[in-house]
């Protein structure tokens, strides 16, 4: 954890939270002590301990320039293994993805969209993780549309749409430029995307690019667009 961040109001951890731990063990901190911390979505600053036992740890809060910045980026996804997607969202939120949206596929397994990950809300907390990685408070949002047929038409309104697919005809990733506008990345699952789904990504104004002619795992193949097309956003490049 580069921040320590926490929702609006919240000026206590107890003892199971990550944060508790993180504090005591890693930072080895006191009461007394300060860390840096901030609100998600807001501001950082400095949070001071003021409390700090077994049976949790208490803090003010120093608010400081407002942080919550996140790029005009959307990843649009065909679900994945639970698994691999644990490692995509805290990545891509950890790149400062604006907003992540989660769709079926024809070729990926429907039962990813129902998993306990989601309904535990488990994907959350590592989306947060991915948060406090970056050193900044700005946290991605995250949707699911069943329908790819929606979730592309959504995606594709006032954005720059790009469709990643290994195709002869595909334009580098590395050579476009995305300047000037918001910008839609969908990514397939570990199948890919059928010829019917890349059709209804023509018909919807998407681009396609590649980042060479290997198949990427889709975690690799995320984090690694993502990386490039926020090369090719001069406004808010890496």
């Amino acid at each position: 954890m580069n921040i320590i961040l926490f929702d609006k109001g919240v000026r206590r951890f107890e003892p199971s939270d990550q944060r508790y731990v993180h504090i005591r063990d890693v930072l080895s901190l006191g009461v007394g002590d300060t860390f840096t911390a901030g609100e998600y979505n807001a501001c950082r600053g400095l949070a001071t301990i003021t409390r700090f036992d077994a049976d949790g740890l208490d803090f003010s809060f120093q608010e400081g320039p407002y942080d919550g910045r996140l790029h005009p980026l959307t990843l649009l996804l065909a679900s994945v293994r639970p698994i691999c997607m644990k490692r995509i969202l805290r990545e891509v939120v950890s790149l400062g993805v604006g907003r992540i949206v989660v769709t079926g596929s024809a070729l990926g397994e429907k039962s990813y969209l129902s998993s306990g990950l989601y309904r535990s809300d488990e994907h959350l907390e590592i989306m947060r993780s991915g948060a406090m990685q970056s050193g900044h408070t700005g946290l991605s949002t995250i949707e699911f549309v069943p329908s790819l047929e929606k979730a592309a038409s959504m995606c594709a309104q006032g954005a720059h749409a790009v469709l990643l697919d290994i195709d002869a005809d595909a334009r580098p990733l590395s050579s476009m430029d995305l300047s000037g506008d918001a910008v839609t990345l969908a990514i397939g699952g570990e199948r890919g995307w059928s010829d019917d789904e890349r059709g209804l990504f023509r018909r919807l104004g998407y681009v396609t690019a590649s980042m060479g002619d290997r198949i990427l795992r889709s975690e690799t193949a995320a984090v690694a667009g993502v990386a490039l097309a926020l090369s090719r956003m001069p406004s808010t490049g890496v």
